[in-house]
């Protein structure tokens, strides 16, 4: 009798006590469906929510403008220590225009009163004489070319022998004769005596290599097509550090000044260049006393 009293006692406390809902009652015991549920919910894992990140595009129209908006892509362009100073310093060193270059070179060596397809025809020779050749040389040699008569009818009729004799001492003049023939044959037959006016059909003829097609596409054409890098270019460009890494062909060179060089600039740095690199940057025993670049120049500081 006790017994069932205390289990009655017992009874009416859970029953009537305050928990922790705060209003005296308890809710009534989960049936069977809910009490799967929850155990379903406490087994599943807990998903994080990501942080939304906005993505910032730019982009342009078909009219080339950019929208609103947008914000522009930062682009990291790889570019020499002090090149616009060294630049200003080699055109101060080159105002007089007094080198070989300005005025031996291939622009200067064509009959100003010819055709503009003979004129075309003798820059592009004047071109393929030049490799491996000073500029006095090549002068001299187109001159007496000229004075045969330079176009490409009279150099077919001109036997190898005596075209041996007009262009000699140029370097190279043996294999030079050759080319001249193939190369005038081609323009024959396939320009109506002109020049390619592209860039890959210049490299194309026997005997011209890229310096000489970029060069005859500026002079002949009036189109900057890339750099032309000759010898004076890429050594000066590698003394200088104009390059990312140092550079063992002219080729080479002219692929790396191309990849950071601003493309207004490309038409003029040949002859700049090669004209400093006759007078001060020399080959050999370079005047760096006398250049204006000789505290900016790395090849100066272990000279």
């Amino acid at each position: 009798m006790m017994a069932a009293a205390r289990m009655l006692r017992r009874g009416q406390s859970r029953a009537t006590g305050v928990g922790s809902w705060g209003n005296g009652e308890e809710p009534a015991p989960p049936g069977n469906q809910e009490v799967a549920a929850e155990s379903r919910k406490s087994h599943r894992p807990v998903k994080r929510q990501r942080k939304a990140q906005r993505l910032h595009v730019a982009y342009e129209d078909s009219h080339g403008e950019k929208s609103e908006g947008a914000e522009p892509l930062a682009v990291t362009v790889w570019e020499p220590q002090d090149w616009c100073q060294q630049l200003a310093n080699i055109r101060t060193m080159r105002n007089r225009k007094d080198a070989p270059v300005d005025q031996l070179g291939a622009e200067h060596c064509c009959d100003p009163s010819a055709p503009p397809k003979v004129q075309r025809y003798q820059v592009l020779l004047a071109l393929m004489l030049s490799s491996q050749t000073k500029d006095q040389v090549t002068a001299g040699a187109m001159q007496r070319l000229r004075a045969q008569g330079l176009t490409v009818n009279r150099i077919l009729q001109t036997d190898d022998n005596t075209l041996g004799k007009l262009i000699y001492p140029v370097g190279f003049w043996r294999s030079k004769v050759k080319f001249i023939k193939q190369t005038s044959a081609i323009l024959q037959q396939r320009y109506d005596g002109d020049i390619p006016a592209s860039l890959a059909e210049l490299v194309a003829l026997p005997g011209v290599g890229p310096k000489m097609a970029h060069l005859a596409m500026a002079v002949a054409w009036g189109t900057v097509s890339g750099i032309a890098v000759d010898t004076h270019v890429h050594r000066i460009a590698n003394r200088l550090r104009w390059t990312r890494r140092m550079t063992k062909s002219p080729e080479e060179t002219r692929a790396a000044l191309e990849e950071w060089l601003p493309r207004e600039l490309w038409h003029e740095i040949n002859g700049l260049l090669v004209g400093f690199g006759q007078q001060i940057c020399l080959p050999i025993h370079p005047r760096c006393q006398a250049c204006l670049n000789q505290a900016l120049c790395p090849a100066a500081q272990s000279l």
